[in-house]
């Protein structure tokens, strides 16, 4: 099952390498890619949202989100499964970044960028198909660069959704968390 899965992934990078590169889309991927550097985007994003007192709580459920995904993806996850990256297993002629040095499983950009567009979707649904897509350009440009397996960027996608679950459940009750952390 395994073997079937990586065929399956080494198929689809190399479709991509095969069909979609050229100039112009290697320059959007890199700064697609670079948006979701650290969680930047969506760190600017949660930030924009707390200054304003009626979205405080929705950026700071965003801000939430990103964080729990960090901890669970690149906190844990990767150290678990240490998955070597598609650059380390198969032959690319030219990388555009840098080569990432942790591991592979799961994709970290992916992750942080669902788990805040999840927030963002649930409270923004008028601006959802924005949030999504950005996420979903992030979470490709790392298949694009050949950094991550799409196995890795499918597992980031759901680890993504079932924080921003996590955090709109747990904000969205009356509870002792919630509690303590609006306090102040």
């Amino acid at each position: 099952m395994i073997s079937l899965l990586q065929n399956i992934d080494n198929s689809i990078l190399l479709f991509i390498k095969n069909n979609m590169h050229g100039n112009i889309m290697d320059k959007a991927m890199v700064i697609i890619t670079s948006l979701g550097n650290g969680g930047a985007i969506w760190i600017i994003i949660a930030a924009l949202l707390m200054i304003n007192k009626k979205y405080r709580k929705i950026g700071f459920m965003a801000l939430c989100a990103l964080i729990l995904s960090t901890i669970l993806g690149e906190g844990i996850l990767k150290h678990v499964v240490q998955r070597i990256r598609p650059s380390a297993d198969i032959p690319v002629i030219n990388m555009l970044i840098t080569k990432p040095l942790s591991y592979s499983f799961p994709s970290g950009h992916t992750a942080s960028s669902f788990a805040v567009a999840g927030v963002m979707a649930k409270y923004f649904k008028k601006y959802a198909a924005g949030f999504l897509g950005l996420a979903s350009l992030i979470a490709f440009s790392r298949l694009y660069l050949y950094v991550h397996y799409p196995t890795d960027v499918l597992a980031g996608i759901i680890l993504g959704l079932i924080c921003s679950g996590i955090i709109i459940y747990i904000f969205g009750k009356n509870c002792f968390l919630k509690n303590i952390l609006l306090k102040g």
